[in-house]
Order: structure tokens, then C-alpha cells, then sequence
């Protein structure tokens, strides 16, 4: 009976004896039979003990034991629990209610756990930058990628007016507007960071409440640099493909203007004429066929000829014209390749790229210059390196090497009859080869193109 000399029942133990106490001494001058009234009185007080402990345990306990299980659960355990032996109903009731309702918001708490885990992966493994701005302008939540993006930690934007750390005045014109005009709003800019410089397109998004009132805006970053430059190199192309065009076709059509005119009468005119008409032909025909190659090496669909190939054969079948051409120009090339060399890729693409490599190293090699062609196996790839003493390339072409219709010197290019295409169209087939290629230079002294395929 311990506990019932502890708070709270201390108190009404005290009330109990107060008033036994007091009752005896209120009739204690009247009653002759002293011991039978201390008797009296001692009885109704353990009587009333004995209420007082069986009202604690069926009722006052189990109450205390409810208050301290939903306690624990208003602090976020949900699994904490009511076990209480008894055999009052209403208790039991309690009981299964206050365990169910644990189990179900421990099942809630869990759901929950589980979309917020989701929600911020997803939120912070999106590929834009995310900003969430409430009505009043605060910030309540920025992604990782938009971190990346401009810098900074989380907590420096979290909890702050948007116009205060949003450097960007892009930023602060599309919040407005999306508040202003309660819709989509648009829009792009140049970022410089340091010496990089970077496009990005913004997307605000306003947030709607059930009463179909603007609470907030989402912003939403994309990094477009890389749109931005194949929207350049696709205009680039388009022009160039217009100028190497435009080149021929004129001469072609001022040379058979002037035959139509008389000067077919003058044999040797004629023949000079229709010689140049067809050499401007013969280069449009390249120019087209080198872009239909481009063309298909760029075809998701498009299936390598595989076979095995033996080096010394293709050499054989390479090497010899272009031998002489480059001695036709008093270039010493020389080639020095791995004996019994086997290989499997597509025979006919990887003649293309030796063809295209040797002559592009014979287009800007000057007289009596030297070309080197070296073929040797890893233990992975076949290294295929061409070096020659040609102008070299500066540091800042090197990067734009491969985009089609780049040229280093574009008058010689055009006088040697080169496309444009050729290293291109190398760098196309190496790719759908799985291999790799890289390009060493130094302007004055030479290039040294390394070309590495799978065995």
C-alpha cells in the first residue's frame, strides 16, 4: 500500500485522517466507550485506505499508465505502449484504443519517413535547380543541384527574403511576375562563374491552395549550355554547308555561262573551263558524300561491319597512293607497324580513318616535311599514332578540332581539296568503335593524332 503515501493519493490519505481525527475528537466527550470509538474510527479510516488503494488500481493507474503512454506518443514515439493487467472493460477499451491508435501512427510515421526520404531524393537528384518561395517572399527550400549551380550553403538561403540572396535579377523579375500574372513564367541567362560562363533557363511555377489562391512559386533552373552551343554549331553548319556550296556552284555556273556565250569556240578556253567545272563537280561530289557518311555514323541504327582484319593487308591496300602523294609534295612517310597484327572492327570504316589521318597530315605538312605512322597493339587496343611536322594547331582550336567543317588554315583546305569533314567523320567512326582518340600539337613543330581501338 505504498503508493498511497505518495503524491497524489498522499493528500487525500491526509484529508481521510484529517477528518477521522476530527470526528473523534467532535464526539469524543460524548461517548463513554472510548476504545469502542477508536475502534470505530480506525476501522473507517482503513476501510477508506482500502477504497481508496482498489479506486487507484481499477481506475487512477491505469489512467496514469494512458496518460503516460499518449504523453510519449505526443513526443514522437510511436511505439510505445499500454499493457495493464485488468479486468475492468472500460479500461481494456481504453487500453486497445490507445495501442491502436500507436500502431497507426506509427504506420503513418513511417509512410511518412518514406516519402519524405523519397521526396527529397527525388528533389535533390533532379537535374534542375529548385527554389520554394511562400507568398511573403521566403525561401523554404533549395535543391543540391542549384547549389552547384550558384554556390553557397543551404542554410545561407533557407528562411531568407528571395531578393536578398538571389543575386540574379532574372530571379527576382520572373517571382514577380509569377505572383503578378498567377501563371508560368519564363526565361533565360548568362552566368559567369569566374571564367566559365554558363546559360540557364528559369521556370516559375505558381502554387495554388484549395481556394485557388496563389500561396507560393517554385523555381525551377536548367542548365542549357550545352543546347546554347549545338544551337551555335547547328547554325555554323548550315552556313558552311551554304559556303562550301556556294563556291563551286558559282564557279560552275560562270564557267558554263561563259562556254554558252562563245567561249566553247576556243578549244583550249573550253578545255581549261570544263577542266575547272569538273574538279568544282568532283568537290561538291566529296563534300556530299563526306556528309552522308557523317550522316550515318550518326544513325542511332547504325551496325559496324565487324570482321577480323590483318593489318599488313590493309596497310598494302592504304599506304601506296597516298605514298605517293605525300612524295609528290616531297614528304618522307614512313610506317612502321606491329608483325602478324590482328584485329576485329568494321574493315572499310578504319580504311577511312587511316586515309583520312595520312592526308589531313599531307594537307598541312609543308614541302619536305615528314610523316611518321606507327601501329602497335596494348593489351587492350590497337594504338594507331600519326605524327607529322606540319603548322600545328594552337591550344585554343585544339577543343573545336572535330566540329565539321572546322579548319586550322582555310585557305589551304580549300586549295588541297579538303571537306572540312575529315577528322569529323575519324572521330565518329573511333566512337561507334568504343575507342578513343586524342590530339597532341605544338604550333610550328607539328601533330601527333593518337587513335585507340578495341582489340
Amino acid at each position: 500500500m505504498k503508493e498511497l503515501f505518495q503524491a497524489p493519493l498522499l493528500k487525500y490519505v491526509l484529508i481521510a485522517l484529517g477528518i477521522v481525527v476530527f470526528t473523534g475528537v467532535g464526539v469524543f466527550p460524548f461517548i463513554e466507550n472510548k476504545v469502542i470509538l477508536i475502534i470505530i474510527l480506525l476501522t473507517y479510516f482503513v476501510a477508506f485506505l482500502l477504497f481508496l488503494r482498489s479506486f487507484y488500481a481499477l481506475y487512477l493507474l491505469p489512467l496514469k499508465k494512458a496518460t503516460t503512454t499518449i504523453t510519449k506518443m505526443e513526443q514522437g514515439n510511436y511505439r510505445a505502449r499500454m499493457h495493464f493487467s485488468t479486468n475492468n472493460e472500460i479500461i481494456e477499451q481504453l487500453m486497445y484504443k490507445i495501442n491502436s491508435l500507436a500502431r497507426h501512427l506509427s504506420e503513418l510515421s513511417i509512410q511518412e519517413k518514406m516519402h519524405s526520404e523519397q521526396l527529397f531524393t527525388l528533389i535533390n537528384n533532379s537535374s534542375s535547380g529548385l527554389i520554394l518561395i511562400d507568398e511573403k517572399g521566403y525561401i523554404h527550400l533549395v535543391n543540391q543541384q542549384f547549389l552547384d549551380m550558384f554556390g553557397g550553403r543551404e542554410k545561407e538561403y533557407k528562411g531568407q527574403i528571395y531578393h536578398n540572396v538571389l543575386r540574379e535579377e532574372k530571379f527576382h523579375r520572373i517571382v514577380q511576375q509569377v505572383f503578378l500574372y498567377e501563371k508560368n513564367i519564363k526565361d533565360e541567362f548568362l552566368y559567369y562563374s569566374g571564367i566559365h560562363k554558363r546559360y540557364y533557363e528559369v521556370v516559375g511555377t505558381p502554387i495554388f491552395n484549395k481556394k485557388n489562391r496563389v500561396k507560393g512559386a517554385v523555381l525551377a533552373t536548367y542548365d542549357i549550355t550545352e543546347l546554347k552551343r549545338l544551337e551555335v554549331m547547328r547554325k555554323d553548319f548550315v552556313a558552311n554547308v551554304s559556303h562550301e556550296l556556294r563556291t563551286p556552284i558559282t564557279s560552275i555556273t560562270g564557267f558554263a555561262e561563259t562556254l554558252l556565250d562563245g567561249g566553247i569556240e576556243d578549244p583550249d578556253a573550253a578545255k581549261e573551263f570544263l577542266s575547272i567545272i569538273h574538279k568544282e563537280s568532283k568537290r561538291m561530289q566529296l563534300l556530299i558524300e563526306d556528309l552522308l557518311t557523317l550522316s550515318k555514323l550518326e544513325d542511332e541504327n547504325f551496325q559496324l561491319v565487324l570482321n577480323k582484319i590483318t593489318l599488313s593487308d590493309l596497310l598494302q591496300e592504304v599506304i601506296p597512293p597516298l605514298k605517293i602523294r605525300a612524295e609528290k609534295k616531297g614528304l618522307a612517310l614512313t610506317v612502321q607497324a606491329e608483325e602478324d597484327l590482328n584485329f576485329k572492327a568494321d574493315q572499310e570504316r578504319i580504311k577511312q580513318i587511316f586515309i583520312n589521318l595520312i592526308d589531313n597530315a599531307i594537307h598541312y605538312t609543308p614541302d619536305g616535311g615528314k610523316i611518321d605512322v606507327e601501329v602497335f597493339s596494348t593489351s587492350k587496343y590497337v594504338h594507331l599514332k600519326v605524327s607529322d611536322t606540319g603548322i600545328g594547331i594552337t591550344e585554343k582550336e585544339l577543343p573545336r578540332i572535330f566540329e565539321r567543317f572546322y579548319r586550322v588554315d582555310r585557305a589551304r583546305s580549300r586549295n588541297t581539296g579538303g571537306t572540312g569533314l575529315g577528322l569529323a567523320i575519324v572521330k565518329h567512326i573511333v566512337e561507334v568503335h568504343k575507342g578513343n582518340i586524342d590530339i597532341e600539337s605544338e604550333v610550328g613543330k607539328g601533330t601527333t593524332v593518337h587513335v585507340y581501338l578495341p582489340k
